[in-house]
């Protein structure tokens, strides 16, 4: 059965894409699921419309990442914690921490957006990436200071 994905299934194609499937498959989860919809010269029509409405928000949302991006990168942010001997803070920075200093300084990110393999530890200087589209990625400088 040849059904026209409407979104990206893993191991089976992208958005937008006419692929021919097993019927059980296609009736049993992908058309319950609006993940697919039969390949009908009028879904043909209404995918392709779909596909451009989808293409024109995705380049939107690229630009307005991209110019974000130029007035965040090299951003510096301070964030003060209490630390122990050796430098080796109470607790740790997460991403959480480093939003709400960057909201402190007029940057409204999510925090999910801040991506930091695990939380900072230390005292220092760090840079850390902020993934503000899925090909656009900002880089900040965190500063970890001691709490007097």
């Amino acid at each position: 059965m040849e059904v026209i994905l409407r979104a990206d299934v893993e191991k089976l194609g992208g958005r937008g894409q006419l692929v021919k499937v097993a019927p059980g498959y296609a009736r049993n989860f992908l058309l319950p699921k609006r993940l697919a919809v039969p390949a009908t010269d009028a879904n043909r029509k209404i995918v392709e419309q779909e596909r451009m409405a989808h293409l024109r928000k995705e380049a939107k949302l690229k630009g307005e990442a991209e110019d974000l991006a130029k007035l965040v990168n090299g951003v510096s942010v301070t964030i003060a914690q209490k630390a122990g001997e050796n430098d080796q803070l109470f607790g740790s920075v997460t991403a959480k921490d480093i939003a709400a200093a960057l909201e402190a300084q007029n940057y409204t990110i999510d925090r999910r957006k801040i991506h930091l393999d695990e939380p900072i530890k230390q005292i220092g200087q760090f840079k850390v990436p902020v993934r503000l589209h899925r090909e656009v990625t900002a880089e900040i400088t965190v500063n970890v200071t001691k709490e007097e």
